[in-house]
């Protein structure tokens, strides 16, 4: 993983904690399913060959 993705992740982390403790609950909970939903919403728009390459990638591992 490469640093930048590790401070985007760092970064998220402590918006959502941040909203979970300053934030109230609906924010906090359409956050969170936000945060979810993207890469299931992704996901699920890909055709069925997309969804075979990716999951070749993901065993033999991308860029490989």
């Amino acid at each position: 993983m490469s640093p930048v993705q590790k401070y985007a992740i760092g970064a998220g982390a402590a918006v959502l904690l941040s909203l979970m403790i300053f934030g109230t609950g609906l924010i906090t909970l359409l956050v969170v399913l936000g945060v979810v939903a993207a890469p299931v919403v992704g996901y699920l728009m890909l055709d069925p060959s997309q969804r075979e390459r990716l999951k070749r990638a993901r065993r033999r591992g991308i860029g490989r």
